[in-house]
């Protein structure tokens, strides 16, 4: 008898085996149905063998209890103590799936099913599976089957007598088995169509590639033809009627439960197309209609069931056209489009729990191999194979994938289908995900061997597997295209310079041989940079292979190597930071602007980094006035000066277009921006913000040349249009108004002369050709334009506008804003214009007429001939000049009473306008939406193509590039268009109503 208080002697036992609520294990221990076994250690021992050992008791004890009569439960207990192979095998069953553990207290006989053990046992193939199904003769009696045949896989797989690939070529074999059963039943039931068709049934998938999951749909595709003389349209219906017979024989839930679903949906047109087509239709559709993933999923196909004969025509019949899909004309983009990952649509909260579609899940094993056999099996027919793990080793007998690599995937691979296979097989249930239940970790972890601590075990051995595969992904493309250049191994099997080439057209290199010169020159040689390089180029390739212009990126890539390669921070910079080389590759690969701009001044990578010396955060007006103002205090004379602060002007538009290149394409660490609004506005500011710092130390400059540090006139510069806006972007001029006033006792004819001279230095200065951009000054919104003197007092101005303003001249001052020179004066002059542009008692009738016959005078005069006025984002139906037309009258007729109104911006006003009741929120949205894509589209013509624009490309390839700015995937630009269209149709609708009204 056990004391008070103290743990019984079996109690202890069953914690030393693996048992987790020994109380629970004791009692069960000491059920009748054990009594003859209760207290034999080879019992306990085997139950702490299993995964789960308080499962595996739990189900002995109700396999026993359903025993027919004592002499049964005899036999069973007594096969069990004397016989290791079944113990093994039932109780490994019993302790990882309860699903199983069910259907023997169901079917108490089945255990029977893992007594043998012979030779031919342990690798069973589909003619074994037949046999054991063969007397199933109807769906119930059929399922009963299935489960008793995959009650032996599941034994040799949970003992270790067949690895994990063994097993899943197993469970293909045995759906193969059970899609012939269903036939025949089906058959069996409607003889009369049987005898009108032959019907072969393609398995495709994992069922076809010989790697089937424990639960999983079954992926087909049905062929028929008519037997000789019979009617091909009735043939049809014969057979469209036996494969849906098959399909609900398999799928139908019944009191035996269902086997699996039977998914048609990789048929041509998918479930809107026909369940059965001939071969003729079937080669015809993938002739002229099929796409580049539909090749990719006949990779898999391989004939199971039906007419053999016919199975093996298809099979040959579209096999040649699988390895020609690499030829076709939209390979490129749909290769690009299926590389991107597809984890949108899991939920966020199983995003780091999936198995398959996660990062570093299968899919990503399971897609690299596939593209590269796509690539590289036109040639070499050692990869035709549906199994990716062969087709693996395949590639790198033939030295299209390192050894290396191909050992450490293929290591990956296993283990992470072995815990798929244990995650299914618990509850026979179709899932991807792994459980956050510590019990099922436990006996997850258990199950693949892990003992000591399984579940701190597995997270780790899933997580390190995970990495694996996420860091070889994109390397498995683009190594072996490094060794192919860089020759470092002698006698190691490497790509051919036709391989090579063939691996750079498929990642979208329209020029493989200049792409692969790159490559020799960056990688080749035993260096330390060229070894880091080596590291670098596989990930950067990836990157550089998901813009529209991956040639670009690479070249630039070399060109910004060849500058700073032998300074000592740079690759360190790549290799270390994080977030550097990925948006150095993204920012290289997206256009010309900021390749241009870096390439002037190549050390601004460093900005691209995530250290202290990084970052992309846009630096505030205040900051970027005192950098310019210091450079020129350093500066001998006002041309070195002015050059320094274009420089500083240079890297900071670089600075601004990364930022905005990196927000609109995303990265792994920073997703795209979603507020497309906010970008917008964060060029737009800083931009504005650059340019008035530049005015202001270029006005610097000029005065302390000419005049030391004090002019003989007080001077400022107002920014009107964009730039007093804030809505500058990267190609627009200077918008600006000269103001001065003399100081006391200055003569005037000598003010003015000065602040002429000031101007026209600054305008020249700030042209000078140099590796710089210039900053183009246009002050052409002067009272009376280009007619009227370039610079005023503020006395003349006032006369001026009292006298002869006129609405566009008011309409222009709506812009208006101090942004550099002396503030005071500035803030004079903004004072001088407020009346005038928020007028008391708001616009008359007939200068509300005249502003709207200048807007129409300008959209029918200042378009572009030629361009297509519905995708010019300037002057086009809903462009800017639409919305801003429309906000700013509404600003000349309330802003002198809503002080909202009373703001430079266009998206503030609008806002202020939609508060204070002028315009529905639902018209407000519209023409939000209208500006900021218009703004945008600008914005992306100018990054791509170097220089200002108001319309979409149209070369290909920059069209391409503008598209992947505004968030259209490759061979989407079609789609990109229609949106533009669309949403500048909306806005004007509500600019006439508006407007025009």
């Amino acid at each position: 008898m056990t004391a008070p208080g103290r743990r019984s002697s079996t109690f202890t036992r069953l914690l030393r085996h693996g048992f987790t609520d020994p109380s629970a294990a004791e009692r069960l221990l000491d059920a009748v149905e054990l009594a003859p076994v209760r207290d034999d250690p080879v019992l306990l021992e085997a139950l702490g063998a299993t995964a789960d050992p308080d499962l595996a008791l739990h189900g002995l004890v109700r396999l026993l209890e359903a025993q027919p009569d004592p002499t049964a439960r005899r036999e069973l207990l007594d096969t069990l103590i004397a016989a290791k192979p079944l113990r093994d095998r039932l109780l490994g069953v019993l302790g990882a799936s309860e699903a199983l553990a069910d259907h023997l207290a169901r079917h108490a006989g089945d255990w029977r099913a893992l007594v043998t053990y012979e030779p031919r046992d342990l690798h069973r193939g589909v003619e074994d599976f037949e046999r054991g199904l063969a007397e199933a003769d109807d769906p119930v009696s059929l399922r009963v089957a299935y489960r008793r045949c995959l009650l032996s896989i599941a034994a040799r797989d949970v003992c270790g007598t067949i690895d994990v690939a063994e097993t899943a070529a197993e469970l293909a074999d045995l759906a193969t088995a059970t899609l012939r059963a269903a036939l025949a039943l089906a058959e069996a039931a409607a003889p009369e169509d049987a005898a009108l068709c032959r019907l072969a049934v393609i398995a495709m998938g994992k069922c076809g590639g010989h790697e089937l999951n424990y639960v999983s749909d079954v992926d087909v595709i049905f062929v028929g033809e008519a037997v000789e003389g019979a009617d091909e349209p009735r043939a049809l219906r014969a057979a469209t009627a036996l494969a849906s017979h098959l399909m609900r024989i398999c799928s139908e839930t019944t009191v035996e439960g269902s086997i699996w679903p039977v998914d048609a949906n990789l048929r041509p047109e998918g479930r809107n197309g026909p369940l059965v087509r001939t071969l003729s239709s079937h080669l015809a559709y993938y002739q002229r209609w099929a796409k580049t993933w539909e090749f990719q999923a006949l990779l898999k196909a391989r004939p199971v069931a039906g007419d053999p004969g016919l199975g093996a025509e298809y099979v040959a019949a579209l096999q040649p056209l699988v390895w020609q899909a690499a030829d076709r004309e939209n390979f490129v983009p749909d290769v690009q489009k299926m590389r991107r990952r597809v984890v949108e649509n899991i939920p966020a909260a199983e995003v780091d729990r999936q198995l398959k579609l996660g990062p570093g899940g299968l899919r990503d094993v399971e897609f690299a191999v596939q593209l590269l056999q796509l690539v590289h099996g036109r040639a070499d027919t050692s990869l035709h194979s549906g199994t990716t793990l062969d087709a693996l080793e395949a590639l790198a007998a033939g030295g299209y994938v390192g050894r290396a690599d191909a050992a450490q995937l293929d290591e990956a691979y296993r283990f992470l289908r072995s815990m798929e296979h244990r995650i299914q097989l618990h509850r026979l249930r179709r899932t991807h995900l792994v459980p956050d239940d510590e019990a099922d970790l436990r006996r997850l972890g258990r199950s693949l061997g892990l003992r000591t601590d399984p579940v701190a075990g597995l997270l780790r051995a899933w997580k390190r597997h995970a990495s694996v595969v996420r860091r070889l992904h994109e390397k498995l493309f683009y190594r072996p295209l490094l060794d192919a250049v860089a020759q470092l191994a002698p006698g190691e099997a490497r790509l051919s310079a036709e391989a090579a080439r063939e691996r750079m057209v498929a990642l979208g290199y329209a020029d493989p041989a200049a792409a692969l010169r790159h490559l020799e020159a960056l990688a080749s040689g035993v260096t330390r940079k060229a070894a880091i390089q080596r590291t670098l180029l596989p990930v950067l390739l990836g990157w550089f292979a998901d813009s529209a212009d991956p040639d670009a990126g690479l070249l630039n890539f070399r060109k910004v190597s060849d500058a700073l390669g032998k300074t000592p921070w740079y690759l360190r910079l790549l290799r270390d930071e994080g977030a550097a080389a990925e948006n150095l590759a993204r920012v290289l690969s997206a256009g010309r602007l900021a390749p241009d701009l870096l390439m002037r001044a190549p050390e601004a990578v460093a900005l691209l980094g995530d250290g202290n010396a990084g970052g992309l955060g846009p630096r505030g007006r205040a900051q970027l006035e005192q950098e310019t103002l210091a450079a020129v205090r350093r500066a001998d004379g006002a041309v070195r000066a002015v050059a320094a602060v274009r420089g500083v002007r240079r890297r900071e538009l670089f600075r601004t277009a990364a930022a905005d290149i990196v927000g609109s394409y995303g990265t792994e660490a920073q997703p795209v921006e979603a507020d497309q609004g906010a970008l917008v506005d964060r060029v737009g500011a800083a931009v504005s913000d650059l340019t008035a710092a530049t005015l202001a130390g270029t006005l610097r400059a000029v005065v302390r040349e000419g005049w030391g540090d004090t002019l003989p006139t007080r001077f400022a510069i107002i920014g009107m249009g964009r730039f007093g806006g804030h809505e500058l972007g990267y190609g627009s001029d200077a918008d600006v108004l000269f103001v001065h006033e003399p100081r006391d006792g200055a003569d005037e004819r000598e003010a003015a002369d000065a602040a002429n001279k000031v101007v026209s230095e600054m305008r020249r200065l700030l042209q000078v050709p140099s590796a710089d951009p210039p900053l183009l000054i246009d002050a052409d919104l002067r009272p009376e334009g280009k007619s009227g003197p370039l610079v005023r007092t503020l006395k003349s101005y006032e006369a001026y506008y009292r006298r002869w303003s006129l609405v566009w001249e008011r309409h222009a001052l709506l812009r208006a804003e101090f942004v550099a020179g002396d503030e005071d004066l500035g803030r004079r002059f903004i004072e001088l214009v407020d009346p005038l542009r928020y007028p008391a008692g708001g616009l008359d009738d007939d200068a509300v007429r005249e502003i709207r016959r200048l807007k129409a005078r300008m959209e029918s005069e200042r378009l572009p001939r030629g361009a297509d006025p519905k995708l010019h984002a300037k002057l086009g139906p809903g462009g800017l000049s639409d919305v801003e037309w429309t906000v700013q009258l509404m600003q000349l007729r309330h802003g002198h009473e809503e002080a909202g109104l009373r703001t430079t911006r266009t998206r503030a006003a609008l806002a202020a306008a939609c508060e204070a009741g002028l315009i529905s929120a639902e018209n407000a949205t519209t023409l939000d939406e209208a500006w900021v894509l218009a703004t945008r589209v600008r914005n992306a013509v100018m990054l791509v193509r170097g220089r200002a624009g108001d319309t979409f490309p149209t070369d290909p390839r920059e069209l391409a590039a503008v598209g992947r700015y505004l968030g259209h995937g490759p061979g989407h630009a079609g789609d990109m268009l229609d949106e533009y269209r669309r949403t500048a149709r909306r806005a004007r609708a509500v600019v006439d109503e508006l407007f025009y009204a």
